[in-house]
């Protein structure tokens, strides 16, 4: 299946993306933009922005759509690695920070600590900027996200990714009913932190399944969405079953909006991270 034109990404190297892509390299830094294959790491890099993947840069889950490397033995903790992100993100002079990471199910704490860590001393160099935490779910630890939600991030995100009848395909190891249960759990541990949440299109699912998704996030209290494009790094990975046209995009985001949603990114391109300030009015 081709990929329609509004899918293709003209890449072109900067001098400001051969610095970006240096610097991490020099700090021994790992970002989503790299190991998930991002279509937007260009634009990203060439703008002085990244987001900062920790924990290493080996996931213990199996997800069939993610580029990310999967392995039962990940590597130990860099205990320097949240120094080196605090440097990184004051370096580009950062006003919003964004952190994910791999899922570490090997850890007692599913690295709650190590987010946690990050978060202060992101804090420490960057008093002014907002943090946000793209997290996994901690296999359900109310406490590993208590130890995130008392480092204080602005936005705590956690994507469901996809909807709930093709978890099994495309999440073997995550559970929806779980992920909504982690959304609603930040709000009640504090009111004060914005939840974040997304999903992805053209994975099989039905438009009725879509918004079903929409209602389940707004029940949970989530404040910002996100929707874009599937797009399959390998013919190993889970297939794309559509490409959704931009007006369905739009469509979504406008029905976001009417749900109560603060803020909504709707588009092909589309992705967690991408232009995440833009909710936060930065």
């Amino acid at each position: 299946m081709a990929k329609p034109e509004w899918l293709r990404v003209r890449a072109r190297g900067t001098r400001q993306y051969d610095e970006v892509a240096e610097m991490l390299k020099k700090l021994d830094l790992h970002t989503v933009c790299d190991e998930a294959s991002c279509p937007n790491r260009m634009e990203c890099y060439s703008r002085r922005t990244a987001t900062f993947m920790i924990l290493g840069s080996v996931c213990t889950r199996d997800c069939t759509f993610c580029d990310v490397r999967k392995g039962l033995a990940p590597q130990a903790l860099d205990p320097a690695e949240p120094l080196h992100v605090a440097q990184a993100a004051a370096a580009l002079g950062l006003k919003h920070v964004v952190i994910t990471s791999v899922t570490r199910d090997d850890l007692p704490d599913g690295g709650a600590g190590h987010f946690a860590d990050t978060i202060r001393a992101v804090r420490g160099q960057l008093s002014h900027a907002t943090i946000e935490v793209l997290i996994p779910d901690f296999r359900g630890d109310r406490d590993a996200l208590g130890m995130v939600a008392a480092a204080g991030p602005d936005v705590i995100n956690h994507n469901v990714e996809t909807v709930p009848r093709l978890y099994p395909e495309v999440r073997p190891m995550a559970d929806y009913g779980r992920s909504l249960a982690l959304l609603a759990a930040v709000k009640e541990i504090d009111p004060g932190i914005h939840t974040k949440s997304g999903i992805m299109l053209g994975l099989g699912e039905t438009d009725a399944e879509v918004e079903e998704v929409l209602g389940a996030l707004r029940e949970a209290r989530c404040d910002f969405l996100t929707i874009g494009q599937y797009l399959a790094p390998s013919a190993s990975h889970h297939p794309v079953a559509a490409y959704i046209h931009p007006d369905r995009f739009a469509a979504l985001g406008e029905l976001g909006k009417s749900m109560g949603f603060a803020h909504v990114a709707s588009g092909p391109l589309v992705r967690s991270s991408y232009h995440a300030e833009q909710a936060l009015n930065l």
